[in-house]
């Protein structure tokens, strides 16, 4: 037996989160069963709109833009050619 109380217990551990994680995925097939048309027809809409979605939610990553960087002698490009 478990002498555990309940509080400590996590929610997705208990019989009320199983029975309502079964009676979703009845209902996510249900659901997909009876509307497929409907769903697969908008698919490639969405495909579609995906991609201004991605530039304006992950514009900001992978440019290049340093903040908070040292600026020492060390670390900035040299121009003009090779010097000693």
């Amino acid at each position: 037996m478990n002498d555990a109380p309940l509080a400590s217990r996590p929610f997705w551990k208990s019989r009320s989160a199983v029975g309502m994680l079964v009676f979703a995925a009845i209902a996510v097939f249900l659901l997909f069963s009876e509307h497929r048309a409907h769903f697969l027809g908008v698919l490639p809409y969405l495909l579609l709109l995906s991609c201004p979605l991605m530039h304006l939610f992950m514009h900001h990553h992978g440019h290049g833009h340093r903040h908070n960087q040292p600026e020492s002698s060390e670390q900035l490009p040299k121009s003009g050619g090779n010097r000693d």
